[in-house]
């Protein structure tokens, strides 16, 4: 479970900003190395892209994991950090980042005040909008049929299905959801899918209606949308089909939102660090995907190989006396 929040008006030894896979694992280190921890995530759950993107998408290339759901890794990664009770602070959305004085920083949100001795950015992509179906009228189905998110695959059992997109996410919502709803039908712009060569030979060998290179030119329906009209990118040619849901996978618009005005040295949309994870500013650090270095892999492994660094290098930061290395968690009572 989580722990209960509280006001931030107390020194804090970390604050983590951004409850996605690194900050949660950042957050469970911080209290293998006793620090006192906050953790401020602006959505209203915790795990980042995961949990509000893809819950019931399965990952491959987290180790130790033949197979996991994002919501499977991320309720792990929370049960691992509760252990050490952090202070969680959901739905509030951090505004500045100020630097009192060395092992003082003063962190605000739209909604609180908090003071820590060591800032670790955890953010992910930033602040991430999907690319939206750009139709007249579309908007207004949003709050019914017309989906950007999917939360829950059985939301679609028997249905007809109507997948926009080209990329990895809309071929394998394609496949997840082939075997559950009554017909699923995957139209792309373009002759070839941009998508992982494996799902792309897996997509032609299943029972899903693959249409190319086509594109959605008229939503009908009132409340909902009842049928859609497609059109051929070549030829222009029109036919109609009826749906019960339209999922709309462009891909997302990512910023660094109010990061990029705390003074961090930022390239090509992301925070610059150095071997121990530590940003331009000496005392604020980052992990995960924000982070950029040479040679730098944006992977969900690759984010929980530097939140330690970054967390055991913020540690020695606000306690010089503290040794870098923890030791091995066999050791850690639980």
């Amino acid at each position: 479970m989580l722990t209960a929040q509280t006001s931030g008006h107390e020194m804090t030894d970390l604050l983590i900003i951004g409850g996605g896979p690194a900050g949660l694992f950042a957050a469970f280190y911080g209290g293998m190395r006793q620090a006192s921890v906050t953790l401020v995530e602006s959505m209203p759950q915790l795990g980042g892209q995961l949990a509000a993107l893809y819950p019931e998408k399965y990952i491959y290339d987290v180790a130790g994991f033949p197979k996991v759901t994002a919501q499977e890794l991320v309720n792990n990664l929370i049960e691992q950090m509760s252990h050490f009770n952090p202070n969680i602070r959901l739905e509030e959305k951090v505004v500045s980042v100020e630097k009192k004085e060395e092992q003082h920083f003063i962190v605000k949100t739209d909604e609180n005040e908090y003071h820590a001795k060591a800032v670790i950015i955890t953010a992910g992509v930033g602040a991430f909008e999907p690319r939206r179906l750009e139709l007249e009228g579309a908007a207004k189905f949003e709050k019914t049929n017309l989906h950007y998110f999917i939360s829950d695959l059985n939301a679609f059992a028997g249905k007809k299905v109507l997948i926009s997109g080209g990329g990895d996410s809309a071929v394998d919502w394609a496949l997840m959801l082939e075997p559950i709803a009554e017909q699923v039908t995957l139209i792309h712009r373009r002759d070839k899918f941009r998508a992982h060569e494996h799902s792309v030979e897996n997509l032609m060998n299943s029972k899903v209606n693959v249409v190319t290179p086509t594109e959605i030119t008229e939503l009908h329906g009132d409340d909902t949308i009842t049928k859609v009209t497609l059109a051929h990118v070549k030829t222009k040619e029109t036919q109609d089909i009826e749906v019960d849901d339209v999922i709309v996978n462009f891909g997302f618009v990512s910023s660094l939102g109010p990061i990029a005005e705390w003074g961090i040295e930022i390239d090509s949309n992301s925070i610059v660090v150095d071997s121990r994870m530590e940003t331009s500013i000496p005392g604020i650090f980052a992990a995960g995907d924000i982070t950029t270095y040479p040679g730098k892999l944006k992977l969900i492994a690759v984010g929980f190989g530097e939140a330690p660094t970054a967390v055991n290098n913020a540690k020695v930061y606000f306690d010089p006396e503290a040794k870098l290395s923890p030791g091995h968690s066999s050791n850690m009572k639980r």
